[in-house]
């Protein structure tokens, strides 16, 4: 069992791409998986464990899932700095797809958000997010009184939200050089996903052409046919995905949509 219980974060907490709280003292460590999650101030030697064993780890992720081993990575500080390594057999897949290996050294983390998955059975994506609170120096001035200034996020209906996740999965993979999946692409994808929706490559343009019309007509450039010219190829895809994930509109966790009818 892990020695020291850590502040716990619940299930239902919001993605740590949307941030975490401006009380957090630098170096402090945030992971949530979608059972829930820890923050954990920084320490020289602690160790914070995640993998399928409830019991025996600070983060659950896969908890029902055998391909994810009972203790499958772990985040430990040292010298200042937290270092992640792989316990498990599976990889751990970090951005760029940079894949982490049980055989491989630990690696250091970069202050900010860090978004991990892990592949599991039947191609199941897990997702464990992280962030490391920067240092006072690498953050603009406090301002306390200040009104909290969220970004300007989109609505988007379910269906169109569950398109547009998967047109831009690459990039919510944060893969190295991500590209929009083709029309055909997505309508095969969601054909897995949802099958009575019969969806085909028509249907996939016209919901999003719907999107980036939408959001065009509300000042985001570069999302027309008249601003970027030709050749269009995926410039005009690639911007909505952008602003979109620039909002936060879209998150890592927004991927589970792919596991299930969500």
């Amino acid at each position: 069992m892990p020695e020291e219980r850590p502040n716990e974060l619940p299930a239902n907490h919001h993605s740590l791409a949307l941030g975490v709280p401006v009380s957090a003292v630098p170096g402090m460590l945030h992971v949530l998986a979608a059972a829930g999650g820890i923050a954990f101030g920084p320490k020289e030697g602690r160790t914070v464990l995640f993998g399928r064993n409830r019991l025996d780890v600070h983060v659950c992720v896969g908890e029902d899932d055998l391909r994810i081993s009972r203790e499958h990575g772990a985040l430990t500080c040292r010298g200042g700095q937290w270092w992640i390594s792989t316990l498990g057999r599976l990889p751990l897949r970090l951005p760029e797809s940079r894949l982490l290996f049980q055989q491989d050294e630990p690696i250091p983390l970069q202050t900010g958000y860090t978004p991990l998955f892990i592949r599991g059975s039947h191609e199941r994506l897990h997702l464990l997010e992280v962030h490391v609170q920067p240092e006072d120096g690498d953050r603009p001035p406090a301002d306390h009184h200040a009104p909290t200034r969220p970004p300007r996020t989109w609505q988007l209906t379910s269906v169109e939200k569950r398109v547009v996740v998967v047109l831009a999965q690459r990039y919510l993979l944060h893969e190295r050089h991500p590209i929009p999946l083709s029309w055909r692409q997505v309508a095969e994808h969601l054909n897995e996903i949802r099958p009575d929706d019969n969806w085909s490559h028509k249907k996939v343009e016209r919901v999003v052409t719907e999107v980036r019309n939408r959001l065009s007509s509300n000042g985001v450039s570069g999302l027309t046919r008249e601003e970027v010219g030709e050749p269009i190829g995926n410039t005009l895809n690639h911007n909505l995905i952008r602003e979109l994930m620039e909002s936060t509109t879209l998150v890592p966790p927004d991927l589970r949509i792919l596991d299930h009818d969500g």
